[in-house]
């Protein structure tokens, strides 16, 4: 399914190159545009079928994703599982639950997102979901491009395809990347 994958993102254009800066600060010669992928239904729905696949094991009674990316990712897992899906989203710079979706006590959701670097915007779903008393009982994301240190969601986390992409802190950039100018593709 790797290869598979790849092929998709390849194919589709999702996958490119140069000088870019990820939402994390670090910046990287690789930039996978998921929304690029997954701006077609048929992969969409592939793609995020796999990743249900390999969720199935893990009880939830909902699915939950942080908004923007996530949202695609998160309907389509939902409808793969048979379950509802709601989403976080900005407000003041910080994700919040609103559109009046509702989190019950003790209601088990799976976090998904479409690609991971340091987890910063699942963490914080998964905070949003605990403070309003539900379980998370699993991660799921298309992409891990966290590398060497993974995250810790406190629970299981699945990822379709991992990739070691090299990142780099703004000041300690090879002069190859230094000699490009960077740019900002994703959602800000």
């Amino acid at each position: 399914m790797n290869e598979d994958l790849l092929t998709l993102f390849r194919k589709t254009g999702a996958l490119l190159d140069g000088h870019f800066v990820l939402r994390s600060g670090l910046h990287s010669r690789q930039y996978f545009q998921c929304a690029i992928l997954l701006q077609h239904p048929d992969i969409a729905a592939k793609v995020c079928g796999w990743l249900a696949d390999n969720l199935r094991e893990f009880d939830c009674d909902s699915v939950i994703s942080p908004a923007l990316g996530g949202i695609i990712v998160g309907q389509e897992v939902g409808r793969a599982l048979g379950k509802r899906h709601i989403f976080v989203e900005k407000d003041e710079g910080k994700l919040v639950l609103r559109r009046g979706f509702q989190i019950a006590p003790n209601e088990k959701f799976i976090v998904v997102e479409d690609v991971v670097t340091r987890g910063g915007r699942v963490q914080e779903t998964i905070d949003i979901v605990r403070a309003h008393g539900g379980i998370v009982s699993a991660v799921g994301v298309i992409l891990d491009r966290s590398g060497q240190v993974k995250p810790d969601f406190g629970g299981p986390f699945v990822s379709l395809i991992e990739m070691n992409v090299e990142t780099f802190a703004a000041d300690k950039l090879p002069p190859d990347l230094a000699r490009i100018p960077a740019v900002k593709p994703g959602s800000k």
